[in-house]
């Protein structure tokens, strides 16, 4: 039997026979992007970091004595999952053996190795849905079954399939095909430089994904789908260190709330080519000179407020144009 480092739990590690790790058809990775997998996420984003871990592919796991060999496609509880590609089903596939509310899955295979032996395809693991079957057909785009319910289990974690090749290649490229171009065009002085790290343990400034309470990456729908988010909203624990993305003065506070909850604070930073509000922290202080990497402030307590988010800083360019490239240090390079 083999030990699968599973996406999200690096204190669990799951059991699987080898059986069901045993050679597949290569991936063949020439023919196409995937479907959209959740409803919700029509581009396939990729969970960011949460307390529980990070959802790329590579991500550390163990404690850093392993690595992750899937990618987490974010999908809210409850939410419909659909079929990446036309293919056999089979399963059930079960990670954590133990009955819990999310061990439940199937496997996808395209073509079928039995009458097209010597044709290369796709074979992936969707793991945490619940399936309408685990045998027989199914064509792209189809309806696949459901997403589980994995706060029930894991409460504040940013709620995901893993998706991982049979053969535990990177599926990336697939899941998000021409992801930047969804996102709107920086202006000039946006390609000036980068920020630092904004929030301790999160030295990449990984961006919120999808929780209960909305999504978190520029321009995600607000108000009912009425408005959009202007702003990026940047994984932070509760209580962590801020530190101060660029050199600037300071000015504040910043209150977002106006009704005096546990979250309303915040300071604004301007700089020769920046100026950013950074909301739901408690600054050292409101005024003055601070230098790019000095300690700003810390994160104030989300989970207080708004119970099962995923902490974050409101980072909001001042312009309100989108400050992603500048957060987001050499990601996906």
């Amino acid at each position: 039997r083999t030990w699968l480092n599973f996406p999200c739990f690096s204190s669990l590690p799951c059991e699987v026979f080898t059986k069901q790790l045993d050679a597949h058809p290569p991936q063949q990775h020439q023919h196409g992007h995937w479907a959209q997998i959740c409803s919700g996420n029509p581009t396939n984003r990729i969970r960011g970091c949460d307390r529980y871990g990070c959802g790329n592919f590579g991500a550390d796991r163990h404690s850093g004595k392993g690595k992750h060999v899937g990618v987490d496609v974010i999908c809210s509880d409850g939410a419909t999952v659909y079929a990446p590609f036309s293919g056999q089903l089979s399963g059930p596939i079960r990670f954590f053996h133990n009955g819990n509310a999310i061990d439940d899955g199937m496997q996808l295979m395209f073509p079928d190795p039995a009458s097209s032996p010597s044709v290369p395809g796709y074979c992936v693991k969707l793991v945490c849905i619940h399936p309408i079957r685990y045998h027989g057909q199914i064509r792209r785009g189809e309806r696949l079954g459901k997403m589980l319910p994995m706060q029930k289990v894991y409460p504040g974690i940013i709620s995901h399939i893993h998706v991982e090749n049979c053969d535990r290649s990177d599926p990336t490229h697939l899941l998000t095909p021409g992801k930047k171009s969804h996102v709107p065009p920086l202006p000039k002085r946006a390609q000036d430089g980068r920020w630092a790290a904004v929030c301790a343990g999160n030295p990449t400034n990984e961006i919120r994904g999808c929780d209960k309470y909305g999504c978190g990456y520029y321009g995600a729908p607000r108000r009912s789908g009425k408005g959009k988010h202007r702003a990026v909203d940047v994984i932070c624990a509760d209580g962590a260190t801020v530190y101060a993305p660029f050199s600037g003065q300071l000015s504040g506070p910043v209150k977002f709330f106006h009704n005096g909850n546990a979250i309303d604070d915040g300071v604004q930073i301007r700089g020769p080519e920046f100026c950013v509000k950074l909301l739901c922290i408690h600054p050292i202080r409101y005024s003055g000179q601070i230098s790019k990497g000095q300690v700003l402030g810390r994160m104030l307590p989300m989970q207080r407020v708004f119970p099962g988010i995923t902490s974050h800083i409101h980072v909001e360019n001042c312009d309100h144009s989108d400050p992603t490239s500048n957060l987001e240090r050499g990601k996906g390079q």
